[in-house]
């Protein structure tokens, strides 16, 4: 079973960059990033995310021309191989294809979004493109994924299913979730272990129950919870 680890903190607090980092986003000037007991700093986003670190974005990263469909689609490129465009607009075999397609599919089903696989993207509700980017980044089974404010502007019965997949992913499929989040209730609900950074320094690394207790943290850089 695979940890759920949440970052928080106020606005500039660093959170971002560390994510940023951490992907290959942007290169850190001092430190060492390890992932799997391999140092990841000062690699491509492309070389960090082969080796099994996937991350969304609180903007999303969907393709809204394409459909739900697809845009999964194209989170099994690392897959299939240098030929990927080629399968998503016919020049693939058959065979290829439709293995693909029956993966992502799947993938899609699991999430329970079977039903909007042939929907354009950019006609889905933020909730629905927000699990469609999730399911996008598990495409190529990751060992850790990087979730980026995931419940932003989420109305409460799409955060509540939001972290019913959190949980699954971490509990029966054992993949390692790195969490930002200011939706507190969400982090204390759904994480193993919370760190609290404040410009750029961790002030706290403790079980939720713990960081809830500490009132001098909660006070600082959450507010009352």
């Amino acid at each position: 079973m695979a940890e759920i680890c949440a970052l928080i903190g106020p606005n500039g607090a660093g959170k971002t960059t560390l994510f940023n980092a951490v992907s290959g986003n942007v290169v850190a000037d001092g430190g060492s990033i390890r992932f799997r007991g391999e140092e990841i700093a000062g690699l491509t986003p492309h070389e960090i995310s082969a080796r099994g670190a996937r991350r969304t974005f609180q903007n999303g990263g969907l393709f809204p021309e394409l459909t739900a469909l697809e845009n999964v689609l194209v989170g099994l490129h690392a897959q299939v191989g240098s030929g990927f465009f080629g399968l998503l607009f016919g020049r693939r075999s058959a065979a290829a294809e439709a293995s693909a397609t029956m993966r992502a599919r799947e993938l899609l089903s699991t999430m329970g979004l079977a039903h909007i696989a042939e929907q354009k993207a950019g006609a889905l509700s933020g909730g629905q493109q927000r699990m469609v980017e999730i399911v996008r980044a598990l495409a190529t089974n990751p060992p850790l994924l990087l979730l980026d404010e995931p419940a932003v502007g989420l109305a409460p019965a799409a955060r509540q299913q939001l972290t019913s997949v959190i949980r699954n992913l971490a509990r029966t499929r054992n993949i390692g979730i790195l969490l930002i989040e200011h939706a507190i209730e969400l982090v204390m609900s759904v994480a193993d272990r919370v760190i609290v950074l404040n410009d750029g320094r961790k002030v706290a690394d403790a079980p939720p129950e713990q960081v809830r207790a500490d009132r001098a943290v909660l006070e600082a850089y959450l507010g009352h919870a």
